[in-house]
Order: structure tokens, then sequence, then C-alpha cells
């Protein structure tokens, strides 16, 4: 097996102190579905009443889990709930074996943890193509369920880890109605990000009262502008599913609460913004906002040509301010942009105005902010009022290295 990946240079300093959650419980364990030395199958339960929510890849290849858990959402939520997920293979792409390795599992969990199989969400990531050793998988639930227990969110956020170089977690508490409400959630992804959804996996777990139609209107729609605005190598998994899980434990109902959303939101942005942070090979952290665009919609289409140029990407990880690679970029994306309307920055440098590089612009400037860490990247049309914001990493040799030798 290859040594473990250096940590990204963008990872926060540690895993965050989590709230916990009352209503679900959890449990790791090491099935050797295709790593030897670390856990990878992770188990959480939830209390009888947990509406959940999910938004997931729109992948014309997804896998059977994938395809298992958007027939599930919606059902009756009288009963408990329980999430499995493995790492190392994806259950994708394997035919009608994929759908067997599915029922055996849900079956499985089922029956250990006293729920319905209408109510076991599964996910797999890692490999595509070879089969899911399901009984593997299937060996360890017992262990599982009598290890099940709150405030191990870390160590689940570790389990479902590919090539991801650290666990990515990020929670709030807030107070509703003066009573204090939870949210936690986990997040794996590093590479064949381009959502279209969600990241790779993310599960949101919250203590809130929030009936499931309203729950799923909540989180399609800060999906748009969280993990459906995040982009690492412009490849879109057939694996990414996101769950929210609303226990109801607290008592306090949510539904239509602002301050709730904006907590929401923020999670869900911290989480996103953590996976492009671990983007394969990644050194930079690349923000890019549009503005003066015809709509949001275009403003969106622009930002996303911008972050997945391989030519933008490549500059940036070679700390060159190469405005050129912006500009085409813009007129490669099929959304409305007339030339000399442009304006682009490099953070607060100025780069280029009205279709030619600013007559202030130097180059010392503009490869001091490609220098940074963090950086900016602005483009304003001139056309309207549409804006969006993306973000993305740079491409470097590393990320190479590691999809070269993936399935090795």
């Amino acid at each position: 097996m290859a040594a473990p990946l250096p940590v990204s240079p963008l990872a926060p300093e540690a895993f965050p102190e989590l709230p916990d959650i009352a209503g679900v419980r959890f449990a790791t364990a090491s099935a050797g579905v295709k790593y030897t030395d670390r856990t990878d199958v992770m188990l959480a339960e939830l209390q009888p009443g947990t509406a959940i929510a999910g938004v997931f890849t729109r992948s014309k290849t997804r896998s059977a889990p994938v395809l298992d858990c958007q027939a599930k959402l919606g059902g009756d939520n009288s009963q408990g709930a329980a999430i499995l997920v493995n790492s190392g293979n994806s259950n994708a792409f394997t035919g009608h074996y994929g759908q067997t390795s599915v029922e055996e599992i849900t079956t499985a969990v089922a029956a250990r943890v006293n729920v319905p199989v209408e109510r076991v969400f599964t996910a797999s990531t890692g490999v595509i193509g070879e089969p899911l050793p399901h009984e593997r998988i299937i060996a360890q639930i017992d262990k599982l369920a009598a290890a099940l227990e709150p405030g191990q969110v870390e160590a689940a956020a570790q389990a479902i880890m590919t090539t991801d170089t650290f666990a990515k977690g990020a929670g709030a508490t807030l107070m509703v109605g003066g009573k204090e409400v939870r949210i936690a959630g986990i997040a794996k992804g590093s590479g064949m990000v381009a959502p279209d959804m969600a990241t790779m996996l993310v599960y949101i777990f919250t203590d809130a009262v929030c009936e499931q139609s309203a729950l799923q209107t909540l989180l399609s729609s800060l999906n748009d502008t969280s993990f459906n605005a995040i982009t690492v190598d412009s490849d879109t998994s057939t694996s990414d599913s996101l769950l929210l899980c609303a226990t109801g434990a607290s008592g306090v109902d949510v539904a239509g609460n602002a301050d709730f959303a904006a907590a929401l939101n923020l999670v869900m942005l911290d989480l996103a913004h953590q996976v492009v942070r671990d983007g394969e090979g990644a050194t930079k952290f690349v923000e890019i906002a549009v503005t003066g665009a015809v709509s949001d919609q275009e403003a969106k289409t622009h930002a996303m040509a911008i972050a997945n140029s391989p030519l933008v990407k490549t500059a940036i990880a070679g700390e060159d301010p190469n405005w050129g690679r912006v500009v085409m970029a813009i007129g490669k994306s099929g959304a409305e942009a007339d030339r000399d309307l442009l304006t682009i920055s490099f953070g607060e440098v100025l780069v280029a105005e009205k279709g030619w590089v600013s007559s202030n612009y130097r180059e010392e400037l503009g490869v001091a902010e490609m220098k940074k860490s963090e950086i900016t990247l602005s483009v304003d049309l001139g056309l309207g009022n549409g804006a969006a914001t993306v973000w993305t990493c740079d491409l470097t040799h590393q990320y190479i290295t590691i999809n070269a030798d993936y399935r090795s």
C-alpha cells in the first residue's frame, strides 16, 4: 500500500470540537474493504422521528447506493433510521452486483439496529468498477451496533476518508425561541469534485425539529451556493451524497427560521471549503467572484469556467498572474460577455479594465498576490447585476501523482 499522503498545507490546525447531537450515535470499524491499516466503515443510528433530506449526484452513471438512497427519501419517519458508509470501494459500475450488495448490507443493518430496511441509507466511496466485498462489511455489523455511542463524530469523519489528508467537520450552536439548537456535520472529498449537487459524501446532523419537506427545501436551496459552488478538478463523482438529518431531540421547530438557515449555511460552507482545501495536491485556496453578469446563473457559468480551467489552475500553482487565461476562460464559457467591458482583479490589485491591462498595473504586484496561499480572483463583466462566487484550488504535479497511482 502507498504511503499516506502528507496533510494538505491548507488544512485547519485540528478537527473542530463539535456539539453532540442528541438522537444520533456513531460507531466505526475496520472491514478491510480496501485499506488494511485504518477504519473504513461508519455506522450512524438515528432515533425515531428523525427527518432526513438529501441531495445526490446527477451523474448518469451514479452508483447503486445513490439510487437506493434517492428512492428512500421522504418515507415514514416514525421509526428509527441508520446510515452505513464504507470507504475504499464505491460500489459503482458493478451491474446487478451493486444492488445486491446494497440489499445485503441494508438488510443486515436493519435487523441488527432494529429499524425498517426502508430507513437504512448507505454510501460507498472509492474505486469504481470493482465489486464491493460486502460480506466484509456485514461481518462487522454486530461489532458496530454494539459500539454505538454519542460523541464519536470525529471517528466517523475519519472512517469515510479516501484520498483525503484530513478529517473534515463543522458545527454550530444557536438559540431559537430561548432554546439551544445544535448542528454538526462531517464530509469527505478531495478529488473527483465538481459536485453538481454536493461533494463526495456529507452528513449533517441537527437536534432541531423540521418536517421532511421543509428540511428538503432548505437543504436544496443552501446547496446551490455551498457544495454546488466548489470544484477541485471538474469531475463529477458517481457517488456524491449529502444527507441532512433532523432528530427533533431539542423539541425546537426550525421550519422557516432564518437564524437556523443562516447557521446551517455556515456549516455547509465550512465543510465545502474544507473539501477544496484538501483538493488533491492543492497548495492554493481560490475564491472566484464574478459580478456584472446578465444573471446570477450566467455569473456562475463564468465563475465555474474559470475555476475549472486547467490553464488558470496551473498558472495559479506556478504563481503566475496570467490574466490572459482568465479572459480565455470567460470567452469559452458560453455565457454572455463583452471583451471591452471586462474588469479583472487579483486580490486588491486591478489587473485589467475595459478590455485591456490597467495602466496602473505592475507585474510585481500581481506576483505578490499569487504567492499567497489564499487568493481572490474577481471579474466584473459590466453587463448587468448578476453575481456568483465559487471556490477552487490550484492544479499541481501532485494531483497527477495521486491519480496516476490511485488503483495501485
